[in-house]
């Protein structure tokens, strides 16, 4: 399998990597610190088609595939993983998943919006008893007056107090545990509809989160996804599939930032009368943390490139991709501390920030526990991955 970069996915890269290196670094560690939503450059970065590469162009995408959606996310997330999450609010968990499942009247009203990042989306799995088990939802959609009569709560949203509209989850036959689940795509300005903020986060400070609830919100049957009730699990499962690849991507990328750090400190950093990168404990913490960023990126371009391929079902990869690449980000991130210490544990110096991006790639879009269990059970033959 050939992974090498063609001219125009290279050259896409490097645009997104001056973009991050002049519009988000400047200002990534004040607004982090203050608890600021960059929507400003959520704009920007959909007015210059960062969200649109896994989407066709009648739809307002750029058609540059999955590849390159994981290269644009890679260099997002070497700086900023706040802004990271916005691949998978407007583009993997929102704007694909219409593209996949929509009625044509759904793809045509609200892919290109969200592409674009005129409108802002998010997506509305977990509950407070909801997690790793999604079949344990307790938000229900009952018909009424024409539609859907929605009720229920969400938490842990990203982009959730800032939102136009969501793919929500909700049971509409709570007697078919996962078959009787259903996908709506619901305007958050909507009555009936209340967000709170969830309890202040370790890091992505400059990433709302929060919770949704819906009381007795009207849902026309129109926004249905695909207009087929009982295809919420389906759905669920490739929205998962695709967001995975976001955070592996995303991943990778804090992986390189962390690197790109601890490489200047270990140049800069003179004791005992040399630079600490001519100690050799530094140079096997860098070697390993290099060659394991590597690894990880290479499991997820091959993830991105059989999904270009055609293979979208490929949840075996892709959650080999996640797996790993978020298990690095956790340890680059660590030895990276170890390399700068003090310095590393300061808010003086970069290091800081990304090692908390670093630790939610463990948690977001399944646990590691559960991308384990899939590959393990896969692997016994207990529940085949890519069925």
């Amino acid at each position: 399998m050939n992974i090498e970069l063609n001219e125009e996915i290279r050259a896409l890269q490097d645009t997104v990597r001056r973009f991050a290196q002049n519009e988000i670094l400047p200002r990534v560690a004040e607004d982090e610190e203050k608890h600021l939503f960059q929507k400003d450059l959520v704009r920007k970065m959909g007015e210059l088609g960062f969200f649109g590469c896994p989407i066709p162009e009648e739809y307002g995408g750029s058609n540059l595939g999955f590849l390159a959606h994981a290269v644009v996310t890679e260099e997002i997330a070497r700086v900023s993983g706040s802004l990271r999450a916005g691949f998978n609010m407007q583009t993997m968990g929102t704007a694909r998943e219409i593209y996949q499942f929509g009625t044509e009247a759904q793809k045509r009203r609200y892919i290109a919006p969200l592409v674009s990042a005129e409108r802002l989306g998010c997506i509305g799995i977990t509950e407070p008893n909801a997690g790793s088990d999604v079949g344990s939802l307790k938000t229900k959609a009952v018909k009424g007056n024409g539609g859907y009569i929605l009720s229920g709560s969400k938490t842990w949203i990203t982009f959730a107090q800032v939102a136009d509209l969501g793919i929500v989850y909700a049971y509409t036959d709570p007697s078919k545990p996962y078959k009787g689940i259903s996908a709506f795509i619901v305007d958050l300005h909507a009555p009936g509809v209340r967000v709170s903020s969830t309890a202040a986060k370790m890091g992505w400070n400059a990433c709302p989160t929060g919770e949704i609830f819906f009381d007795d919100v009207e849902v026309s049957a129109d926004n249905l996804l695909g207009g087929v009730e009982g295809r919420g699990f389906e759905q669920v499962m490739s929205s998962l599939n695709n967001t995975r690849l976001s955070a592996a991507a995303g991943a990778v990328g804090v992986c390189q930032g962390l690197i790109d750090e601890a490489i200047k400190y270990a140049r800069e950093r003179v004791q005992f009368g040399q630079a600490i990168g001519q100690y050799q404990m530094v140079q096997e913490e860098l070697a390993r943390m290099i060659v394991e960023t590597e690894a990880a990126r290479l499991m997820t371009y091959r993830c991105a490139l059989q999904k270009d391929a055609g293979a979208l079902h490929n949840v075996r990869e892709t959650v080999m991709a996640k797996y790993y690449s978020c298990d690095v980000a956790s340890r680059v991130a660590d030895g990276a501390l170890r390399i700068l210490g003090a310095y590393g544990y300061s808010s003086e110096y970069p290091v800081e920030r990304l090692f908390r991006d670093a630790k939610l790639y463990q948690i977001l879009e399944g646990s590691a526990n559960i991308c384990k269990m899939i590959i393990a059970t896969d692997a016994l033959g207990y529940r085949k991955a890519n069925r």
